[in-house]
């Protein structure tokens, strides 16, 4: 995996906070052009994560359909392609192709009743660290 963001990661306003209830999630896309960064936030136990919309095990996205990441209400991220299944706070795998790796965790912040993610632009920029 890799380290922490790089030092050119900017902060992204992704959705108010009001926009993320309690058990939901919802992807965001950062950038332009043909690779842009998604990502996906969730809010779980009160508290908000932030992972790179990429599966480890074969780079997929996670959700098929949008904002479709999260099941067993909520207790569990799952890949849509080959049902891995990832702990929400963690990001680390607990069933499926892809054990002993994890979704790759952003910097999240809630702030003045928004939440802020650091992430890159571009998907080429973490790409070949997942």
């Amino acid at each position: 995996m890799p380290g922490p963001p790089a030092s050119d990661w900017l902060e992204h306003d992704i959705c108010s906070s009001v926009e993320l209830p309690e058990c939901a999630a919802r992807g965001f896309e950062c950038g332009t052009g043909d690779w842009p960064f998604r990502g996906f936030v969730l809010r779980r136990g009160g508290r908000v994560f932030a992972y790179a919309n990429i599966c480890p095990h074969r780079r997929h996205m996670l959700d098929m359909v949008p904002d479709h990441f999260l099941v067993h209400d909520g207790q569990f991220i799952r890949c849509a392609s080959h049902g891995a299944l990832f702990v929400p706070e963690t990001g680390e795998t607990v069933a499926g192709p892809c054990i002993g790796k994890r979704l790759l965790a952003l910097p999240v912040t809630e702030r003045d009743g928004r939440i802020l993610v650091c992430a890159p632009d571009s998907l080429q920029d973490v790409i070949d660290g997942v």
